[in-house]
């Protein structure tokens, strides 16, 4: 007779009625699973964990206000990444002030900051203790390599060092010509589509050719996009690529760094090409392209400065571009500052990643805006007309100095529409954050600082930061040039935002602030230079059903429903002759053109 089985190996055992048996611990247990089933059953049992953790054990974090979690498994992250989600944020940004808490994955509690005190330790004062989180540094260095956004530490410091002088005032004055060059190139281009009569253009994908283009040329040194004529480059179409595809993976990109831990790079490579997943081959297939001709560039450029500098001359952007002047210094550095080779791989496929889709996005996002505000449009154009007063091109001072209206029109932009709206840090050890002022938190209580555990995610709130109503005013939503053209309030100056650029997060501060925003900045009002002398920008018929989703970078598309990037704009030629007689005549006449005098030229025209 039996009354009872023993599991032994994965088979079930009668055992006779008189055998005397100990009871089973779960150590004998687990060793009778199959490796599956003790995978499975670990990492169960460490979810259960973490869930009962999370929801059991009080922290100070408890006490911060914040919006209900919508899922035990991703929390709010779903609305904050949904590309919809822009009435999400808003609400961040107004309903709960400047510190708001977040659930995460698995009920992980998420800071949402953008008081101005504590991002000023966030990214300056304590940039070492709240870093990139390693999910987000992980899954770059395994697209790139050990670039400048995917390291940390002294090897950061190290790499920041060698670049800073490529990105200074006088080498931005040497990349002018290189720019010009290249936005010539995409009015000829244009100017060929619409020289019969004005057409609807989708001006996210010129803009997007360009700043490939722009970042090949003044980064690389290389050619993507000739823009004249549609020529495909696969290094060009895996660096557009890469972004879109991964943001797919978006969620577990929050967990991805336990990927890069399991055995060695080899054995990851053999574990990613068994994965049946289309897109995960397609990143595989992306991340190839880029390195493949990552090196084949690198090799280039070596043998041109072995071969002298009648070879470096030769080569596109004559040498001046980016990375060969990397490389000519790091040839030149101390053992103890010399980048590796790996490492000058890395900087080429993160520069075109970090630069190509940002400034597509604020290029866009002004072209737009001009449509919608033809004055604005027709005063810019006037601006830019005065000051050219018959040069082939506007020097670089001047672009910088003698064009307060574009200056501010681009400002004004970043301010209200930045192309990234936050970031991930994460706390690398328990620390304090101060606040600028107290808040309330759910029990009523004020609260001045806030004690921070290791391993806290904190968004910063580079939108919420950037539209506070508390620094920038009731029309901190309102898109208004103007405020740049006087000097800002106290409340802007005095709100001490540790922002590197005009008040505002959008390139963020510190040791991890956009190297390139004045790389970014001479690139956009170069092309708005050179487009606004020979077109009229206008809403498209569908422009009404235009929608800005929210991602890694902002991208706009033809209503909510088709994800396919896109923004069409009616563009018409002008002529710009007529257009520079008015403005010397009207100059002799009266010193200045009314806004009567612009309408009646474009008719004229």
């Amino acid at each position: 007779m039996l009354d009872c089985t023993e599991l032994t190996h994965g088979i079930l055992l009668p055992i006779p009625h008189n055998h005397q048996h100990p009871r089973p611990s779960l150590a004998m247990l687990i060793d009778t699973l199959s490796p599956l089933h003790a995978v499975v059953l670990s990492v169960v049992a460490w979810v259960v964990w973490k869930v009962a953790y999370r929801f059991f054990v009080r922290t100070s974090l408890d006490k911060i206000p914040g919006p209900k979690s919508k899922s035990i498994l991703t929390g709010n992250l779903g609305q904050m990444f949904d590309r919809h989600g822009w009435d999400f944020h808003h609400e961040l940004g107004q309903r709960y002030g400047p510190i708001v808490k977040l659930s995460g994955i698995l009920g992980q509690q998420v800071l949402y900051v953008f008081d101005p005190k504590a991002m000023h330790n966030i990214v300056v004062k304590d940039q070492y203790t709240y870093q990139p989180a390693e999910w987000f540094t992980e899954s770059l260095q395994v697209g790139f390599g050990p670039g400048l956004l995917s390291v940390y530490g002294e090897t950061h410091r190290r790499q920041r060092k060698m670049l800073n002088p490529v990105f200074s005032i006088n080498h931005m004055r040497h990349m002018t010509p290189v720019f010009y060059a290249i936005a010539h190139k995409l009015r000829d281009a244009i100017a060929v589509q619409v020289k019969e009569t004005p057409r609807d253009l989708d001006m996210l994908r010129w803009i997007g050719r360009t700043a490939l283009e722009l970042i090949g040329q003044g980064g690389l040194g290389y050619s993507f996009d000739p823009l004249v004529e549609d020529k495909p480059n696969d290094f060009g179409d895996a660096m557009k690529n890469f972004l879109p595809t991964i943001f797919h993976f978006q969620l577990l990109r929050f967990k991805f760094h336990w990927f890069t831990k399991i055995g060695s790079a080899s054995f990851r490579r053999r574990l990613v090409e068994m994965i049946p997943n289309p897109l995960v081959q397609k990143i595989k297939d992306i991340v190839d392209t880029m390195h493949s001709h990552a090196v084949e560039i690198l090799n280039g450029k070596k043998q041109a400065l072995k071969a002298g500098d009648e070879a470096v001359v030769e080569q596109i952007s004559q040498g001046k571009d980016i990375i060969s002047v990397l490389l000519k210094t790091n040839m030149e550095a101390s053992e103890e500052d010399k980048l590796p080779e790996e490492e000058i791989l890395a900087q080429m496929a993160t520069l075109v990643f970090a630069a190509t889709d940002t400034t597509t996005s604020a290029l866009s996002q002004i072209l737009s805006l001009l449509a919608e505000h033809p004055n604005v449009q027709e005063r810019l154009r006037r601006e830019i007309l005065e000051v050219k007063q018959g040069q082939e091109d506007i020097s670089y001072d001047m672009l910088v100095d003698r064009l307060p209206y574009l200056d501010a029109i681009c400002r004004e932009t970043l301010r209200l529409y930045p192309p990234v709206s936050f970031v991930f840090r994460e706390a690398f050890e328990d620390a304090v954050l101060p606040l600028s002022r107290p808040i309330y938190g759910v029990d009523g209580q004020a609260i001045s600082e806030i004690s921070i555990p290791k391993g806290t995610f904190l968004a910063v709130g580079i939108l919420a930061s950037n539209r506070n109503k508390e620094i920038w005013g009731e029309d901190a939503l309102e898109w208004k040039p103007e405020r740049w053209l006087s000097p800002l309030p106290e409340a802007v100056t005095g709100s001490r935002i540790p922002g590197v650029y005009s008040n505002l997060m959008t390139f963020l501060g510190g040791g991890r602030a956009c190297i390139g925003f004045k790389f970014s900045q001479l690139e956009m009002k170069v092309v708005l230079a050179i487009l606004l002398q020979s077109f009229k920008f206008s809403p498209a018929d569908c422009s009404k059903d235009i929608t800005w989703n929210l991602a890694g970078v902002k991208y706009p598309t033809i209503g909510k429903v088709d994800n396919h990037p896109c923004l069409p704009l009616k563009v018409e030629l002008i002529s710009i002759r007529n257009f520079e007689s008015f403005i010397r005549f009207s100059r002799l006449a009266s010193g200045d053109v009314s806004i009567l005098g612009q309408k009646l030229i474009y008719r004229l025209c």
